[in-house]
């Protein structure tokens, strides 16, 4: 169960350094990031939500990515 709880703290703080780039290539001195980036960050966020999604369901998995981006993007 510990091994559980650690893959999702590390899914946690990867998403969340994700978000903060993304955050950072559109509003910050990266505004004119390339869409092709801009595509690989949402992808990525993508695969983290699905990894994520086999240690606490769909659902929370999509809160999870969805609570951190508004947080950290928005």
């Amino acid at each position: 169960m510990g091994e559980c709880r650690s893959e999702v703290a590390r899914l946690r703080e990867q998403i969340e350094t994700v978000c903060g780039a993304m955050n950072q290539m559109l509003s910050g001195y990266a505004i004119t990031s390339r869409h092709d980036i801009i595509n690989h960050r949402y992808s990525t966020l993508g695969s983290y939500q699905e990894e994520l999604e086999t240690f606490v369901g769909e659902q929370q998995a999509l809160e999870i990515v969805i609570e951190t981006y508004n947080r950290v993007v928005r």
